[in-house]
């Protein structure tokens, strides 16, 4: 034999000696390291779903174990509060056709060559819940994916949600064209990344008694990359971007058309003390083909104490969240719960949270508004005092500032005017008119803000038990008291 090929030949035997060694040794772990994930994903559902009606559980059903390759079976069962105590679960099994590392034949082939301990392989099996959903894919399996699991514990994943057409019934229809996602964690899960990517949906609703209505979605793209805390739940950054959205809609058919959506949060923690930002973006707007405007919102806050926020969460969930009929409970507070609930509040403010709308915005053709308040909220020395004293402690400053443009009141009224089925030119801009300029009537006649000339400009500020109101300087107690008599006499003479 050549001496190089007898060296491959030689390398390709242990190669492969020592890949069956490490696939028996893999497959004889293997239900221990699916039991062990199955515990961890069904603590991590219990987690997500808390305070929520939805549960779910997930279990092994079986599993057949080969040298190379095992198969496992799993079930997935949904229950729904709010679908009443007879309500069957919704019951989803799984397929999953593992591969033993530490080489398995999916990733040679794809030269991947680093060792791993498994490749999971798994698809949606057909069952009575997923009939339908079978049969709008021509019987493909309609979700499926691949979990790669190194020996350090760290996970690779992909899913596909497979693109489908069906009738919701004999006139409606729905159009998917599937939804693909990738996800990679660290061992325990401290650590996750993820980033899908959906192409189009579709649903086109006809009723007898009413017009059809079309909705389009288009260009739809996620990501998050998270960490876990200390407390149990994810902290970091999400992203949602559509690049379209239609809704078709009336007896005109009217098309109301959004285009560059864009959502993001993020938080973080330090110790105990938790900060966020939330911002919402709309590019552009349009109806019918005429441009509308774009609009902005951006919330942050800070120093919010984590432990307290998640006793409060609790109270609140099994006290004052709805039930399943929709009802409040009927159960009131005891007092046990309304010290503890006073206890956590307290350390709320101890904190020091700063809460604030950073910006809202909303622009036209013709005009522009904007709207921004921040907060600073502190413990007072107690809640047993006089409301105005309670105050003066607890709101340690705010201030907000409005900038209302006529013309964007204008623009917006006749937006308003066509949505409601107002054809005439004419009438619709009288009316836009006529809208804007009452805006700017009634906020001087309130003497919350003043007119500067297209705009509405009105300005808050509070510190230190002082109040400034458009540049009128007065205490607390004078501007509660010239509140009182401005709403309480237009409430008195309605």
């Amino acid at each position: 034999m050549n001496k190089p090929l007898g060296v491959l030949a030689g390398i390709v035997i242990v190669v492969g000696a020592l890949n069956t060694a490490g696939a028996w040794y893999t497959g004889s772990k293997i239900e221990g390291v699916l039991q062990a994930a199955i515990v961890q994903s069904n603590q991590e559902l219990a987690t997500q779903l808390q305070g929520s009606t939805t549960h779910g559980t997930l279990e092994l059903v079986s599993i057949e174990r080969n040298l190379y390759s095992s198969t496992a079976h799993y079930r997935l069962k949904i229950q729904d509060d709010k679908a009443g105590p007879d309500a069957q679960p919704v019951e989803l099994l799984f397929v999953d056709n593992i591969e033993h590392g530490p080489l398995p034949w999916s990733r040679i082939k794809t030269f991947k060559w680093m060792p791993v301990m498994a490749v999971n392989n798994y698809a949606l099996e057909k069952s009575p819940f997923t009939e339908k959903w079978f049969a709008a894919t021509k019987d493909q399996t309609p979700l499926k994916g691949q979990v790669t699991m190194g020996y350090n514990r760290s996970v690779d994943g992909h899913m596909e949600l497979v693109a489908l057409e069906t009738k919701l019934d004999d006139n409606s229809t729905f159009s998917f064209s599937g939804l693909t996602m990738e996800a990679q964690t660290d061992a325990e899960g401290q650590n996750l990344k993820a980033k899908g990517y959906m192409d189009h949906l579709k649903i086109h609703a006809v009723t007898v008694d009413k017009p059809p209505v079309l909705v389009e979605l288009n260009g739809l793209t996620l990501a998050s990359d998270l960490k876990k805390t200390p407390f149990g739940f994810y902290l970091g950054q999400n992203v949602m971007v559509l690049s379209e959205g239609q809704l078709t809609y009336g007896a005109a058919q009217s098309v109301i058309k959004l285009k560059n959506f864009e959502y993001a949060d993020s938080a973080s923690a330090n110790d105990n003390l938790m900060s966020g930002r939330l911002s919402y973006k709309v590019g552009e707007v349009t109806l019918d083909g005429k441009p509308v405007g774009s609009a902005q919102m951006v919330l942050t806050a800070s120093s919010l104490d984590i432990p307290a926020m998640q006793s409060l969460m609790q109270i609140y969930q099994s006290k004052f969240q709805p039930q399943a009929d929709g009802t409040l409970p009927q159960t009131p507070l005891t007092p046990a719960e309304q010290v503890l609930m006073q206890v956590q509040v307290e350390k709320m403010l101890a904190a020091k949270p700063q809460l604030a709308l950073e910006k809202f915005t909303i622009k036209t053709e013709n005009g522009e508004s904007q709207f921004n308040v921040a907060m600073s909220l502190a413990k007072p020395a107690s809640f047993e005092g006089a409301p105005v004293e309670v105050t003066k402690q607890m709101l340690t400053a705010l201030d907000a500032k409005l900038l209302l443009s006529k013309p964007m009141i204008a623009d917006l009224s006749a937006v308003q005017a066509q949505l409601v089925g107002q054809t005439d030119p004419q009438a619709i801009a009288k009316m836009a008119s006529m809208n804007s300029e009452m805006a700017g009537v009634m906020a001087v006649q309130t003497g919350l803000a003043k007119v500067d000339g297209n705009n509405i400009l009105a300005s808050l500020n509070y510190a230190e038990g002082q109040v400034d109101l458009n540049g009128q300087k007065m205490s607390l107690e004078d501007f509660i008291t010239a509140m009182t008599t401005r709403f309480g006499g237009v409430a008195s003479q309605q």
